[in-house]
Formats: C-alpha cells, sequence, structure tokens
C-alpha cells in the first residue's frame, strides 16, 4: 500500500459558517454537534474518513473570533493547538456572506503562524446566480488572485467528494491510522453527554457556570410493544451546589424538561432513531478538583 496516503485535516472558521456540517457531509454521517455554541466543546473531536486510497482524519475546531472576554481567549487558545501538527488546514467561509472582520482575523492569524492552508468557500448553494461571479471576486480580492478556493455546499454535497480528492492528493503516504469501520475517535458517552451539556449552556446561559459535567449512565436499545426500536438513555446532570441544582430543575421539573426535549431531538438526529431520554440532577461538591471525580466524569489530562 505505498500509494495509500493519511493525515490529520483541521477545519478553522467563524462561527456557523458549517464547519460541523461539511465534516457530516464529507464522512457521510452525522458524528459532530451542528450548534453556534462553542463552549459546548471540551474534547478535540476527529471524524475520520477511510477510502481505498487514503484516509483522512477531520479535526473539528470551535469557531473562532476575536476574542473579547476570557472564554474568547480559551476558544483561540484551542483553535491554535488544533492547527499545531496536523496535515493540512482547510479555512472554511461563509460564502452567502462577503469577507468580513471575522475572516480578516482568522487570515491574520493564520499568516502570523506561517501556516499553509486552503479555502473551502461553504454555503455555495445560498449564494444566487447573478452574484456568483461578484462574490468569487470579492474573496479573490481577500485572499489574493492566486488562492485556489473550493466551492462546496455541506447541507447539499456540492463540491464534497472534489475536496476530499484534493485533501487526500496533499496528504503524505502512510498507512491506515484508524480501522476502516472508525468514523469518530470519541466513544458515542462523549457525543451525548456533549449534547445535554450543550442544551443546559444554551437554556440557563450565565445562570449554571461552566462547572457542568454530564454522565451517560445507560444506552439500550429496547422495542416497543409495535415492534419498533428506540434507544433508551440515562444520563445525570452534575453541579457542585444546591442553588445549580435548582436553576437546573426549574420550577416543577420546566428546565430540566426544556433541557431534555432539545436534547433528545439532537441525540435522534445522532443516532438516527427515537430516542428516550430521562435526566437527573447531582450534586457533587467541588468535583473539578477531585482527580478521581474528573476521570469518572471523562475528563483526563491529554498527553
Amino acid at each position: 500500500m505505498t500509494n495509500y496516503r493519511s493525515g490529520f485535516v483541521t477545519l478553522l472558521g467563524r462561527p456557523n459558517v458549517g464547519k460541523s456540517t461539511l465534516i457530516n457531509k464529507l464522512i457521510g454521517q452525522k458524528i459532530t454537534i451542528t450548534s453556534p455554541i462553542a463552549q459546548t466543546t471540551r474534547n478535540k473531536l476527529k471524524g475520520i474518513l477511510t477510502t481505498s486510497n487514503g484516509q483522512i482524519i477531520f479535526v473539528d475546531t470551535p469557531g473562532v473570533h476575536k476574542p473579547q472576554h476570557r472564554l474568547g481567549e480559551i476558544l483561540v487558545k484551542n483553535a491554535k493547538s488544533a492547527i499545531n501538527g496536523v496535515d493540512m488546514v482547510i479555512f472554511v467561509i461563509d460564502s452567502s456572506e462577503k469577507p468580513g472582520r471575522g475572516d480578516e482575523y482568522i487570515l491574520n492569524f493564520l499568516i502570523s503562524n506561517q501556516t499553509e492552508f486552503i479555502v473551502a468557500l461553504n454555503k455555495w448553494d445560498l449564494v444566487s446566480q447573478e452574484f456568483r461571479n461578484l462574490r468569487l471576486d470579492q474573496y479573490k480580492g481577500f485572499f489574493g488572485i492566486n488562492r485556489n478556493f473550493h466551492i462546496v455546499s455541506a447541507s447539499e454535497g456540492e463540491g464534497c467528494s472534489e475536496l476530499v480528492d484534493r485533501i487526500i492528493t496533499s496528504l503524505p503516504n502512510g498507512p491506515k491510522l484508524y480501522s476502516e469501520d472508525t468514523i469518530c475517535d470519541q466513544p458515542l458517552d462523549n457525543l451525548l453527554s456533549d449534547l445535554v451539556r450543550e442544551q443546559v449552556l444554551i437554556n440557563t446561559r450565565e445562570e449554571v457556570p461552566h462547572s457542568v459535567a454530564v454522565k451517560i449512565e445507560k444506552i439500550e436499545e429496547m422495542k416497543r410493544k409495535n415492534g419498533k426500536i428506540f434507544t433508551a438513555i440515562l444520563a445525570t446532570v452534575i453541579v457542585e451546589r444546591s442553588s445549580q441544582k435548582a436553576i437546573l430543575i426549574g420550577k416543577k421539573g420546566s428546565m430540566l424538561k426544556i433541557i431534555g426535549q432539545s436534547a433528545r431531538s439532537n441525540m435522534s438526529k445522532l443516532i438516527d432513531g427515537p430516542v428516550h431520554l430521562e435526566l437527573f440532577v447531582k450534586v457533587v461538591p467541588h468535583w473539578r478538583k477531585k482527580e478521581s471525580r474528573l476521570i469518572e466524569f471523562g475528563y483526563e489530562e491529554d498527553f
């Protein structure tokens, strides 16, 4: 397999440009959250595409922006770490909009780090025919006339196979780094817990800090009386104080119901089938300071 190629590819871009949707489309299966709430990402998620002539390990990142607060600084730091040691960086652009200050910030960030990259103009299906030449001229002026663009639509699939071909031909010769049937290096538990934690952050905002953890206690396929299969999921939301627990549960369980309904909807899309979700809230004081609790809730230090 001397002509086989493999390597790591980081997708970088502003929030809501469609990075996660693009990864899902390129792999052919939903494996990552498509959400504008960037701070939900705690574990680096890698999506793996294996073909007959190569294997691409996609690294998903939070949306990059010029930080205005500590959270923004952390997200940008995570993005920086995601471009180190990879074989390729793809700068994903929302082509339905003209270049903006956020794009300029990322461009300067890549240039200052001397990072080679290719540009994927995503959401091309949202650009009307009469404006497509103008939009291309705008981005040629922004990036430089010699920059090659890959026009794609993550939602429609346009240009995705061509992008895969370009990536594989640019990767170094190497073996398969993951087995052929692996499409994500994160266990299902992590993906599901992120979906719940995402809804906690969306619905409670600043009322509950980012000290929330979610532990998936059980995932089980079950059969209804009518013979239809569904997935039963039991999850525990961990907080540090009783006041946080009260906020999460809400009046007569109203907040927990909202969180559960939204999380279940996203879980159904991830699993591609009906889901029954049960949520419980548990107080574990100072869990962030206890090594045993961190490991129990899935937060081990990367080496």
